[in-house]
């Protein structure tokens, strides 16, 4: 009974927070700035974990199946949430740019985003979630 009661404890930590995240991404459709992508992702991801059928749930979903395959199988990202994650990089870098004062803190900082956004720039994009041809 106790090793029931922890796989349910479990689930709940992955499935909790798959939900906050799928959340977020949903609100990240009609909030602009705020990503979906990288969002439902991370909830695919905790669903996957945790519940095999709220994963399925989300592979099979119009808007949110074609970027989870998309990401999944090739490794690819809409063109629109490689771009808004670059720009809010951006915007980070330029509010530590403003808000802290040393010097050295600032080119660590600095130097610790370039790695994201190298690393989303080399990534491959499709030109929206839905499409299986256009690669870029």
């Amino acid at each position: 009974m106790k090793i029931v009661k922890q796989w349910a404890i479990s689930r709940l930590i992955y499935i909790i927070p798959g939900f906050l995240f799928l959340g977020l991404g949903i609100i990240g459709i009609v909030v602009p700035g705020l990503p979906t992508t990288p969002f439902v992702l991370l909830a695919a991801g905790l669903f996957a974990k945790s519940s095999p059928r709220l994963y399925q749930w989300l592979l099979e979903n119009r808007t949110f199946g074609p970027i989870i395959h998309h990401w999944q199988n090739e490794r690819r990202i809409p063109r629109k949430a490689k771009r808004t994650a670059l720009i809010m990089i951006a915007v980070a870098a330029v509010m530590v740019i403003i808000v802290i004062e040393t010097l050295y803190l600032k080119l660590g900082i600095l130097a610790f985003i370039t790695i994201p956004i190298i690393y989303i720039s080399r990534l491959p994009t499709v030109e929206s979630p839905g499409s299986g041809s256009k690669v870029r």
